[in-house]
């Protein structure tokens, strides 16, 4: 993709700060920093989301994670814990559309930073549990 700012990081046009490369993924520190350290990993082929992956991409891409979670650990020894987040499509935050993963360093509970979930279990009956979970079963026949 010629207009992908990814790629054009990925292949020198665009300055970054690169903290792992090989043949398949690159990973760079996040432009924004929501904490120090914060990273990208970004598969070198071009694909705009996790619907995009086949098999072999994503393990490609996702064997990658537990070596630049070690190597931040081990860079930022005042790091508590990482999260790790994949936005797919623009209702879920996504705002590039070049599939990548952020590796985001927690230093302490409150830092710019927080996922909320709303708690739905008393809004499921077993019946409709069970069903949506066995529709959704059914996709891997």
């Amino acid at each position: 993709m010629t207009d992908c700012i990814f790629c054009k990081i990925i292949n020198g046009e665009i300055p970054n700060a690169k903290v792992y490369e090989d043949d398949k993924v690159y990973a760079f520190l996040d432009i924004s920093q929501v904490t120090p350290g914060h990273t990208l990993l970004v598969p070198k082929k071009h694909v705009c989301d996790i619907f995009e992956y086949d098999e072999h991409l994503a393990s490609e891409v996702f064997s990658r994670l537990p070596k630049i979670a070690k190597a931040l650990q081990q860079a930022l020894p005042d790091m508590k814990g990482l999260n790790i987040l994949n936005n797919n499509r623009e209702i879920a935050y996504q705002t590039v559309f070049h599939s990548h993963i952020h590796l985001i360093p927690r230093y302490q509970e409150k830092e710019g930073f927080q996922l909320e979930f709303t708690n739905n279990q008393d809004n499921y009956q077993t019946e409709e549990f069970q069903a949506l979970a066995q529709k959704i079963n059914h996709n891997f026949e």
